[in-house]
């Protein structure tokens, strides 16, 4: 365990925390003296990902968990305060692509994508946030996207979502702010996580896209999930007290152009 401590006693519940993002942040709120709440549809990863956050001396729990389902999400606080009596830190990181022409997508294909990225940090924060006034504040990470900043051809429910995430985000911090509520969104670049890998080895020019979404980066390469699990434990901690409402953009200088 970190000797620094930056969010140390802090109670923090990481969605999507099986692989990614979302398990980089779990080791990273470990290392910093957080305990930890980690919930993932993927229940053989996630119980492997909170036997190694044990391992760096964390208190954790893992729940299977589908963030589109609204009695998960009441299952899973409660089952939080149960074990913890409190929650300081919501990180809403469960998301999926959606790399669709927006003539050949179905409604069901658009509402999938935006069921988990928007309507799931929607309940996040609905079913969250009542425990954290409860216990006298917290803070809300709601990972966005740039492509919640900017567009991209064939992604329109991925941007659609993301967008909607970031202004949730911005809405939602005025409300809360008076209650101790902090809300900030973080815009990833591409990063090399399975999702992003995966999105391009489905394509028939995988390789070519990847060359050329590294050109799109000023700083000539992908990022990898340390880099955005850095942010996610800065915004949780109180380093950020003065932060609300705010984009903590991390995208190696993609939408610097």
């Amino acid at each position: 365990m970190s000797k620094m401590g930056r969010v140390q006693g802090k109670v923090a519940l990481v969605t999507g925390a099986a692989s990614g993002i979302g398990a980089e942040s779990a080791r990273a709120l470990a290392r910093e003296g957080a305990k930890l709440v980690l919930t993932d549809r993927a229940a053989e990863a996630g119980n492997a990902m909170a036997d190694e956050v044990a391992g760096l001396g964390a208190e954790v729990i893992f729940l299977a968990h589908d963030v589109t389902r609204e009695e998960d999400w009441q299952a899973v606080v409660a089952a939080a305060k149960e074990r913890f009596g409190r929650l300081d830190v919501l990180v809403n990181n469960a998301g999926v692509g959606g790399g669709v022409p927006l003539l050949e997508s179905t409604l069901e294909q658009w509402r999938m994508v935006t069921g988990v990225n928007l309507d799931g940090v929607f309940l996040g924060m609905r079913h969250v946030c009542p425990l954290m006034i409860e216990t006298g504040g917290g803070s809300v990470i709601n990972i966005s996207s740039i492509l919640g900043k900017v567009g991209q051809a064939g992604a329109a429910a991925y941007c659609a979502s993301k967008g909607g995430v970031a202004l949730l985000t911005k809405a939602s911090a005025l409300e809360l702010a008076p209650m101790g509520v902090r809300v900030n969104s973080v815009h990833p670049g591409y990063i090399e996580t399975p999702m992003v890998s995966t999105a391009l080895h489905e394509m028939g020019n995988g390789n070519e896209m990847r060359d050329l979404l590294i050109t799109r980066h000023a700083l000539g390469r992908m990022g990898v999930p340390k880099e955005i699990a850095n942010g996610i434990v800065f915004l949780a901690s109180d380093e950020s007290s003065f932060m609300t409402g705010s984009e903590l953009v991390i995208d190696g200088g993609y939408t610097a152009a």
